[in-house]
C-alpha cells in the first residue's frame, strides 16, 4: 500500500477494480478545506483517460508491473510472437495488445508490460519513433503546395499508410511516431 505521497508519472496502481497509469498529478492544497490530488488516469486494458480526485494521503494498492524487451520475430495465426532478449523465451500475444501493430517489422525491438504477480501481459509499446521505407506514393507535383493540406498519402514497407509532404518519394526513407502514426521527418541515406 501507498499513499498520494508515492504518486509519479507512470505508476500503476489497482483502482476501480482495474489497473490504471497515473499520466499526470497535481497535488492541491487550497487556502480552504483539506489537501487533495488531481489525476489524470489511464485504464492499462481499454487506454480509456479518465480524470479522479484523490483526498490527499488516501492509501492505493500500487500493482507491479514489469518491463521487458523482447524481439518481434512474425506473425501467424496465433497472433504476435516474440522473443525475450535476455532469456531467448518466446511468448505469442495479442494484435490488441500493441499500440501500433502496422508499423512493426521483423527484427523489431519491442517493450512488453507484464502484470509482475499474475506474468499476464498487459500491453506491448513500440519505440517512440521508426524508420520505414516508403514502398509507393503518388509523385508530387512541383508548385502544387496552394492547396490547405500539403500532404499524400504514402504506404511504407509494413503497407501501413501513412499522410507525408508532398516532397517525399517513393524509395525515401522517412521517421514516424508510433504513438500518432506521423510523419516526423526524412531520413537522410
Amino acid at each position: 500500500m501507498a499513499s498520494t505521497a508515492d504518486f509519479r508519472n507512470g505508476l500503476c496502481i489497482h483502482f476501480k477494480s482495474d489497473l490504471y497509469t497515473i499520466i499526470q498529478f497535481q497535488h492541491v492544497k487550497p487556502g480552504k478545506g483539506p489537501a487533495f490530488v488531481r489525476t489524470k488516469l489511464k485504464n492499462v486494458k481499454t487506454g480509456k483517460i479518465i480524470d479522479n480526485t484523490f483526498n490527499s494521503g488516501v492509501k492505493v494498492d500500487i500493482a507491479r508491473i514489469e518491463r521487458r524487451p523482447h524481439q518481434f520475430l512474425y506473425k501467424d495465426d496465433m497472433g504476435y510472437n516474440l522473443m525475450h532478449t535476455d532469456t531467448y523465451e518466446q511468448i505469442a500475444l495479442a494484435e490488441e495488445l500493441f499500440n501500433a501493430p502496422d508499423l512493426l517489422k521483423e527484427g523489431d525491438t519491442v517493450e512488453a508490460v507484464f502484470h509482475a504477480d499474475t506474468e499476464t501481459p498487459l500491453y506491448v509499446e513500440l519505440p517512440a519513433h521508426v524508420t520505414m521505407e516508403i514502398t509507393y506514393t503518388e509523385p508530387g507535383i512541383r508548385g502544387d503546395t496552394s492547396s490547405t493540406s500539403s500532404l499524400k498519402a504514402a504506404t511504407v514497407e509494413t503497407g501501413a499508410t501513412i499522410m507525408v509532404p508532398l516532397f517525399i518519394n517513393t524509395g525515401d526513407k522517412i521517421k514516424i511516431d508510433t504513438r500518432t502514426h506521423a510523419y516526423v521527418e526524412r531520413v537522410k541515406a
